[in-house]
């Protein structure tokens, strides 16, 4: 169960962080093509779009993990206006599917999005990625008119996010 995940901030460069990321690359340019994606084509994907912005100070990383450490998905956040989030790399691994797993992720996108002063959340993805799709509605995203040119983008979310309290700790 999801209840039993950890979910925590990582740095992109780090090694549990470097494999997830490459295997949602691999895992989505697989689903684009059709047929198992080549090492080459995953290096140009993780090149074209680097996760470099997915750090501190307008961004981050979150890594889940089972009790055992194991990580079991990725969700990236990175502001792209000063009140506006954008979520990337949403990814919760085969073994970790089917416990709630992506609605904590992207709730703890939102918070950090929040926290970034993000006011708006959004995000783009593919027509072949259905159950992201599901996941981002379920979380109450709603289809927006197209925000980018995304070459890849065929379907454009939002959220608004609560305003939070600057005294809050």
């Amino acid at each position: 169960m999801s209840e039993r995940w950890t979910i925590a901030p990582s740095a992109v460069d780090h090694p549990d962080a470097v494999a997830v990321l490459r295997e949602y690359m691999t895992d989505i340019a697989s689903r684009y093509y059709g047929r198992p994606a080549t090492t080459a084509e995953v290096d140009i994907a993780l090149a074209e779009d680097p996760t470099d912005d997915l750090a501190p100070p307008t961004g981050a990383l979150l890594l889940a993990r089972a009790e055992d450490g194991a990580v079991l998905g990725c969700i990236g956040v990175r502001l792209v206006e000063p009140a506006v989030a954008e979520l990337k790399r949403v990814y919760v691994r085969a073994s970790g599917r089917g416990q709630g797993g992506g609605v904590r992720l992207v709730g703890a996108a939102e918070e950090v999005a929040s926290d970034l002063g993000a006011t708006l959340i959004r995000l783009d993805t593919r027509d072949d990625l259905v159950e992201a799709r599901a996941l981002y509605t379920r979380c109450g995203y709603a289809e927006v008119a197209p925000f980018n040119s995304d070459k890849y983008a065929e379907h454009w979310f939002a959220k608004p996010l609560p305003t939070r309290d600057p005294t809050r700790s």
